[in-house]
């Protein structure tokens, strides 16, 4: 989000930001580059001066939330399974998938947390259950959770009492219109879901068990509609037909190999 201030002649630049990640915030003060940052409610003040010269680094970038939460999902939804994840960055605006679902029964434990160059990281262990249960979505875990609403429409699809999950639009403004393809997906699942044009009400079926075929195509080559189709075909049954696996070339290109390899000992 800073990055582009380093690179700017200002000797000293002040922002108002909206409240948003902070990957590089955090790791500015560990190269003590001249920041400071003053909270509000709505926005955050950033102060930041140039800095004279950073230090050369070397930095082993973390897991990726986003990526980790299929696999969560996959793993909470499988049947006798646990799957330990580790090193996953666990910085507080990124972990809302974590909360929504252990508020929802998920079996999920961070161990091992430590701080690594200024970001919380942990190791992230997962057990199956099929005790989910319904949420009624606070919508300030929205920014926290936004990439991973698709993964959690589908723990919701699988859980006992109807979820609602609201003030949500930017699901749409996305790589393809995200709440209306997991609306679609679930409804051909078949489970009932209420949409509106920010809100979707998702009736669970904790036995679902689908026994047909599923053709997913035209998304837009949206990578998490396919992850969260894959997901789906894994734990829920049916015969499944999900065209463009090259979408998952935008964030995930080792995603199904990792299935791959997991499928023995997750399924």
């Amino acid at each position: 989000m800073l990055c582009w201030l380093l690179l700017m002649h200002q000797v000293k630049q002040l922002l108002k930001q909206k409240k948003s990640r902070n990957h590089t915030e955090l790791f500015f003060k560990y190269l003590k580059v001249p920041i400071k940052i003053k909270k509000t409610k709505k926005y955050d003040l950033i102060n930041i001066k140039q800095p004279k010269k950073i230090k050369p680094f070397n930095y082993q970038i973390p897991g990726d939330i986003s990526s980790s939460a299929f696999f969560i999902v996959l793993t909470t939804l499988a049947h006798n399974s646990k799957l330990l994840i580790k090193n996953v960055n666990i910085n507080d605006s990124r972990i809302g998938v974590i909360i929504i679902l252990k508020k929802m029964g998920a079996k999920i434990t961070l161990k091992n947390k430590r701080y690594y160059k200024g970001e919380k990281i942990s190791d992230i262990l997962i057990k199956s259950t099929n005790k989910l249960k319904a949420i009624n979505c606070n919508s300030e875990l929205n920014g926290s959770a936004i990439d991973e609403f698709l993964i959690i429409f589908l723990a919701a699809a699988r859980a006992k009492g109807i979820s609602y999950f609201k003030n949500i639009a930017e699901l749409n403004q996305k790589e393809s219109p995200r709440l209306n393809w997991g609306s679609k997906i679930l409804n051909m699942m078949g489970v009932k879901t209420k949409l509106t044009k920010d809100s979707i009400k998702i009736y669970g079926q904790p036995n679902l068990k689908i026994e047909k075929t599923i053709t997913i195509k035209d998304y837009l080559k949206d990578h998490r509609v396919f992850m969260m189709s894959t997901i789906a075909a894994l734990t829920c049954g049916g015969q499944w037909k999900i065209h463009n696996r090259d979408s998952i070339n935008t964030s995930f290109p080792l995603f199904l190999k990792i299935i791959e390899k997991l499928n023995k000992k997750v399924l």
